[in-house]
């Protein structure tokens, strides 16, 4: 072969090269897990028409207009996932555990002492909340009976495979030259000499045409590992006022910060007969990613009280406009069998440790708006139920980035396999005398057109609260579910894990009024 095997049994191969951002990357952050404050997750979230809580000011910045009081309150909770996946029949199940201090901020109302002005208070509030919770974890294992992961690499090397970048084929390739190359070629380049795909005729420098140097027959052992961290978060200054005491506007301007770190390891083996001199046994995968970066987005609401009963709500959140960074190192140790001198000799190549990374340009995205309508009935200041109703386009998801031209590809991709989503909220609130009961319900549609990749979600909730007279201690408990498929890898490999996601979530929220 025309490759250094030595390169390989000697030092293994590690690259860092560009990642190619995803459907999957714009998905984490156009949704948002239902987050907030005991007393609004106790009720799902169901509070556009009802205001008087800092969580609801996310739903409708016309909420904070709606408190009698100065108020602060902050929010612990512990968030609780459970993955369970099926992979080729082969069971798995893995929980990730963690707590957080997920909303804390303030509310302060200036009554208007004018009598004769129909502006009859003004408020200002600042709150921050998680609006995700990145930490997770996913293992998937099982025996593949056909697929393995070297049609990932040919993918790409097939689809130019004589003129890619540089105008040069893959085994002239060097590493002054290799970070000259797009993403994708760095890809076929990585299969390459990472021994997972040789050209069909090694005398043919023209490499026009490569195949798998994964011995046949299937039946391939395969192993996926995912551990992400982080979250996404959002501080949010709020102004809103009250006319009469009938009608209430409010704005919303809100700063988002994130942080996400992905590690996704993949491992096959095979024992398959063949007759090939240097025979594959094993390769490990890993692809390591970090994003960072910060975001702005607004928000318009309205609240009308029609009777003392009946409540009526509308808000409007705008795109969200981010700015991010990647960080990617990725990895790939393949393990040989040689039988040129030795009947039997098992030689492996070893991965050395690196901390090296690579930073990449900034690059721009705009998750979809949000429109949200909702109704409320109040029953004697003893109890309430709510409904709210949010629609999301996904499909008006897009990325933005400078000199990749590959991204409007992907772009074409959300188009075609996102669509528009509905969301229903309901909850309600029973009070007996200081101690209020509540319950609540959640459904979300699936942002794919096929929804399988994933799924819709349910959620079910409950809480109770205490009111100390100057202080308010709040509890709740949720229960969501998801199914979902998982594709370990973007093209070439399409066979997927079936995921079944159940979060239980507990929270405890304390407030106090000014």
């Amino acid at each position: 072969m025309k490759k250094n095997l030595l390169l390989f049994l000697a030092a293994g191969l590690t690259f860092f090269t560009a990642n190619s951002q995803e459907i999957n990357d714009a998905i984490r952050y156009a949704q948002n897990n239902q987050n907030g404050t005991a007393r609004f997750r106790a009720m799902g979230g169901a509070f556009g028409a009802l205001g008087g809580d800092l969580s609801a000011i996310n739903v409708n910045p016309a909420s904070s207009a709606v408190f009698s009081n100065n108020q602060i309150s902050t929010t612990l909770s512990n968030f609780s996932t459970k993955n369970n996946s099926n992979y080729f029949e082969t069971n798995t199940s893995k929980r990730d555990n963690s707590f957080d201090v997920n909303q804390a901020g303030g509310v302060f109302v200036f009554r208007n002492n004018n009598l004769n002005s129909k502006w009859k208070k003004f408020s200002i509030s600042i709150n921050y909340e998680n609006t995700n919770n990145f930490d997770n974890k996913i293992n998937s294992f099982g025996t593949n009976p056909k697929n393995n992961i070297s049609n990932y690499f040919l993918s790409y090397a097939n689809a130019n495979p004589s003129r890619n970048q540089l105008g040069i084929p893959l085994g002239v390739i060097t590493d002054n030259n290799y970070f000259q190359l797009n993403y994708a070629d760095q890809q076929a380049y990585l299969g390459y000499y990472g021994f997972l795909i040789n050209p069909l005729n090694e005398n043919d420098n023209s490499n026009t045409i490569y195949t798998s140097n994964v011995p046949a027959g299937g039946n391939y052992y395969q192993e996926n590992s995912i551990i992400s961290t982080g979250y996404n978060g959002k501080l949010s200054f709020n102004a809103a006022t009250s006319y009469r005491d009938k009608i209430y506007i409010g704005l919303t301007l809100n700063s988002h910060f994130t942080n996400y770190k992905k590690n996704n390891l993949f491992y096959e083996e095979n024992d398959n007969a063949n007759t090939n001199i240097v025979d594959l046994v094993s390769t490990s995968f890993e692809n390591e990613i970090t994003t960072y970066g910060s975001g702005f987005s607004f928000q318009l609401g309205a609240i009308a009280k029609i009777t003392n009963e009946v409540r009526l709500g509308l808000s409007y959140e705008s795109p969200t406009w981010y700015s991010l960074n990647d960080e990617v190192r990725q990895n790939l140790v393949s393990r040989v069998f040689n039988y040129t001198n030795n009947t039997n000799p098992n030689i492996s190549s070893e991965n050395p440790d690196s901390n090296d990374v690579v930073i990449y340009d900034t690059y721009k995205l705009r998750t979809p708006g949000k429109l949200t309508g909702s109704l409320a009935y109040v029953f004697n200041k003893k109890g309430l139920i709510s409904f709210d109703y949010s629609f999301k386009d996904y499909s008006n998801t897009e990325y933005s980035i400078e000199r990749d031209s590959r991204n409007e590809f992907v772009n074409s991709d959300i188009s075609n396999q996102l669509t528009s989503a509905s969301e229903f909220r309901i909850g309600g609130e029973y009070k007996i005398k200081t101690l209020s009961l509540r319950a609540g319900y959640r459904f979300e549609q699936s942002p794919y057109k096929n929804a399988r990749t994933i799924g819709d979600l349910n959620s079910y909730s409950g809480g109770l609260g205490y009111n100390f007279g100057t202080w308010k201690l709040d509890l709740a408990y949720t229960y969501a579910e998801r199914n979902s498929q998982q594709n370990f890898f973007s093209q070439g490999f399409k066979d997927s894990a079936k995921i079944n996601t159940v979060n239980n979530n507990l929270s405890m929220t304390l407030a106090f009024e000014l």
